[in-house]
């Protein structure tokens, strides 16, 4: 085949494509113009163009707060009594929604019960933690303690400042007050260790002190302290024994004379109603 028959039946194959597009082209249009175009949705859907709904991202910090807002008023009280107790500041109804998310404008019977609790302090606009008792350090608190020679429950004075527990701990250490356990309401209870300070004591106390009597030989004391998980001092029954073995008779002490004179030493001065029925010789 020539070159000049090959341009030919080239050029005759690319007038059957061009033919062949243009058909397909003209059936297409065709059937566009004949689509009907389809009738306006009436669901409520959003078209495909339209802004998407947008929920809040912070979901479950709202239902946090919603379910405070409905719990019952003791319930949002202690929430606001616990904020003031630990920052020890005054907060305005503001403050407080924002901190602990307790509407305190927005709910009267939580405003009122807040506003009358013996916790809370209210000055006609921010409300404040009230303790029992208004101390501010240390020395405050010893000289309260030293008013209350009976005892002061700690439970009254924990709240009065952030360190006050600390207070009591050095307190007792430098041996300026007792701090014992009150075996009975499971509370403890702090005393002044003064001497000076004079003590009521119970009539069936002062009555359980004369009634005890020593056994009269220093082994069964020896024995009735070790029954009570003490122990004693002294050996009594070691000593008599080791004196047997070297052949060295016991000697029997003097009876001391009964009775209080002029020259005993009160080492309980501080007590005096446990010797008001003991006669002291004249001078």
């Amino acid at each position: 085949m020539s070159l000049q028959e090959s341009l030919n039946k080239f050029k005759q194959q690319q007038e059957k494509c061009q033919s062949t597009l243009t058909s397909i082209a003209n059936r297409s249009s065709r059937a566009s113009h004949s689509h009907k175009p389809a009738p306006p949705s009436t669901s409520s859907a959003p078209s495909r163009g339209s802004v998407p709904v947008k929920f809040s991202n912070d979901t479950e910090r709202l239902q946090h707060i919603n379910a405070i807002r409905k719990s019952p008023v003791g319930a949002q009280i202690k929430r606001v009594i616990d904020l003031l107790l630990e920052t020890r500041q005054s907060h305005t109804p503001e403050q407080i929604n924002e901190a602990c998310h307790v509407d305190i404008i927005g709910n009267k019977a939580v405003f009122d019960s807040l506003r009358n609790n013996h916790k809370v302090h209210y000055d006609g606009r921010c409300f404040s933690y009230k303790s029992k008792h208004d101390l501010k350090g240390k020395d405050q608190l010893l000289s309260l303690i030293r008013k209350f020679p009976e005892g002061l429950a700690v439970i009254d004075v924990k709240d009065s400042y952030t360190s006050v527990l600390e207070d009591l701990q050095a307190l007792k250490a430098a041996g300026q007050i007792w701090l014992l356990a009150n075996n009975d309401s499971q509370e403890d209870i702090v005393y002044p260790n003064d001497p000076k300070v004079v003590i009521k004591v119970d009539e069936d106390l002062k009555q359980l002190f004369r009634g005890i009597e020593l056994p009269g030989d220093m082994v069964d004391i020896e024995k009735d302290l070790q029954k009570n998980g003490m122990k004693p001092a002294t050996n009594t029954a070691k000593r008599r024994a080791a004196a047997q073995v070297h052949g060295i008779p016991s000697k029997p002490k003097p009876k001391k004379k009964s009775g209080i004179n002029k020259r005993t030493k009160l080492t309980n001065a501080h007590l005096p109603e446990l010797f008001q029925n003991i006669n002291l010789p004249a001078p």
